[in-house]
């Protein structure tokens, strides 16, 4: 994530490799070849109470419309900028840290079973705020809520979705196979929502609970996150008294040949203070901690 680093031979224009892992790592991408072949799965659940403040607070600021998504993908940022890690991808069957923290979410032009849905792809730095994230949000959810099609993904939808299926399997295992070797036409990426540093999905807008999204063998995401809808249950005070405390579920699937699972641990744990702690989302971090060469 950083331009400090000259791009050396075997480098993608969209990341760097990664050459000082433990060697178990290189060998475990080329026992699991597919992102399918290596997900975890992890649930959990946060106490929507303080955050339930922090959004309230924010629409009073101004933020128009800010909710759970903002704030998820904020404290998703600012985890990035602390344990890099989560930010690699394999491609090629080799490991790569991102230069860019990059979203990809679905978003309806209108809540209507039919209606049409694009792909947004939002671009992030490491020291952002959640007012950052809110703002480059916004911006291409705007973009995207525009009557046809609005940007790069719905247009290279359009226009591949007119070939035969026999042409449309065969474009896509050239881009495939283009991809695997770091040379895919960058038009095409731009608008690959499959290219991402994290895939978000709100169920809770459609008041379900959180599924376990699989990842996506074509392209290099390697997260992807649902949060459901609040939902009530009885919790237990210290004195052995219950209460109502209201919840939200989410899962996160991830591709665990990108780093090892303790680090892993961390990181999940660290987003989860962050949902208790919203408020620290607020300022820039004091400091960005860079991947390893």
């Amino acid at each position: 994530m950083s331009d400090k680093r000259k791009r050396a031979w075997g480098d993608r224009h969209d990341g760097r490799r990664v050459r000082t892992l433990p060697p178990m790592q290189y060998v475990a991408v080329n026992i699991m070849h597919k992102r399918n072949d290596a997900q975890n799965l992890f649930a959990s659940s946060v106490d929507y109470a303080k955050i339930e403040e922090y959004i309230k607070q924010k629409r009073e600021e101004g933020l128009t419309g800010f909710g759970f998504m903002h704030l998820i993908v904020a404290a998703y940022v600012r985890v990035v900028s602390q344990k890099p890690a989560i930010n690699r991808y394999i491609s090629g069957l080799k490991i790569f840290a991102r230069n860019e923290i990059i979203l990809s979410m679905m978003v309806k032009k209108d809540m209507k079973l039919n209606s049409q849905e694009s792909a947004i792809k939002v671009r992030f730095s490491p020291g952002d705020t959640v007012y950052d994230v809110y703002n480059k949000m916004e911006e291409q959810i705007a973009l995207a809520r525009q009557e046809g099609d609005s940007n790069t993904f719905d247009g290279v939808a359009r226009v591949i979705s007119y070939l035969p299926s026999l042409f449309l399997r065969g474009f896509i295992r050239l881009m495939a196979f283009l991809d695997f070797f770091g040379i895919m036409p960058k038009i095409v990426e731009e608008a690959s929502p499959f290219h991402s540093s994290v895939y978000v999905s709100n169920l809770g807008s459609l008041g379900i609970p959180p599924i376990y999204h699989h990842l996506y063998n074509f392209g290099n995401t390697p997260v992807f996150i649902t949060f459901g809808a609040k939902r009530r249950e009885l919790a237990l005070n210290p004195d052995g008294t219950t209460y109502l405390k209201t919840t939200v579920d989410y899962t996160v699937v991830t591709d665990e040949r990108t780093t090892d699972g303790h680090y892993l641990a961390s990181a999940l744990k660290m987003l989860e203070k962050l949902f208790h702690n919203p408020q620290k989302l607020d300022t820039a971090p004091e400091e960005i901690i860079e991947d390893v060469d």
